[in-house]
């Protein structure tokens, strides 16, 4: 049995939270450019220019990407063999998000209750917390800041399964030329499959974690992210939704065994800083 300290985990978080934002990753700042070059509109391939120029800026300067720092969603892997001492892992989670958004000067975005009573907790925290138990004696945490312009375009469908791949691929074009310009493209699109509602929600989100330039490792699920990929450029809603050829740089599906009545279809759109940064203890 390992052991490690929960101070350990909050100063891992502190960091993550600060990485995440300030710096873009490589994948994505990579599928940018690759879009600049790819977009046919001139003012499409000023955009993406401009958002590349953004993200060296904040690399440069460490500052956030975007003014948009986030909810903070974290997720975790416990190995079956560590043993976490002097706190338990949620409060060292959130005492991490407190730390890095209030050292990092990141902005405050979360309020403690929802509908009545809107006030700003003041340090960004609780975060929205997934843990795994998994084989070994590490812990891996995953620290995915996510903004509300493109967290409130996302959606979510109960299909029958006679309704088949067909409406699936009507529901995500849809979504996303309903969506616009709100979510900054160019979007990464997450896709949950299967499961029950809230597992299809979860895949959706974790399907955000995974690189742009990375498939399905299934072959046909590799092959339907490249047709939806397509069918979403082909909405014309473009760079910040001004037109062009790039409205997506990748749609990454996770699925799941669901119910023999049931065909849950999730859909989590992420900007086109979709942050995240990782860490093992």
């Amino acid at each position: 049995m390992r052991t490690i300290e929960a101070s350990q985990i909050t100063a891992a978080v502190a960091k993550l939270a600060v990485d995440a934002n300030y710096y873009l990753s490589n994948d994505m700042r990579s599928a940018l450019e690759t879009a600049r070059e790819q977009e046919e509109s001139p003012l499409g391939k000023t955009i993406l220019g401009q958002l590349v120029e953004n993200a060296c800026i904040a690399r440069d300067e460490e500052v956030p990407i975007c003014q948009d720092t986030g909810m903070a969603v974290v997720f975790i892997e416990v190995g079956q063999d560590v043993h976490i001492t002097g706190g338990n892992l949620e409060d060292a989670v959130n005492d991490g998000v407190a730390k890095g958004y209030t050292e990092g000067y990141l902005r405050k975005s979360v309020v403690g209750e929802p509908l009545f009573n809107r006030k700003n907790t003041g340090n960004n925290t609780p975060a929205v917390l997934h843990t795994s138990i998994v084989p070994g004696d590490k812990i891996k945490i995953t620290l995915a800041p996510k903004g509300f312009g493109s967290e409130n375009m996302s959606a979510l469908k109960m299909f029958k399964p006679s309704d088949g791949l067909p409406a699936i691929k009507k529901f995500l074009v849809e979504t996303v030329f309903n969506a616009g310009s709100n979510p900054c493209p160019p979007i990464v699109i997450g896709m949950g499959i299967g499961g029950t509602m809230e597992k299809a929600a979860y895949l959706a989100k974790k399907a955000l974690l995974r690189s742009v330039d990375q498939q399905s490792s299934q072959a046909e699920y590799a092959k339907l992210e490249q047709e939806l990929l397509s069918l979403v450029n082909e909405t014309g809603v473009g760079p910040q939704g001004l037109g062009g050829r790039i409205t997506a740089l990748a749609v990454n599906i996770e699925y799941y065994p669901t119910h023999i009545a049931g065909l849950p279809v999730a859909i989590n759109i992420n900007c086109h800083a979709t942050r995240h940064a990782e860490v093992e203890l």
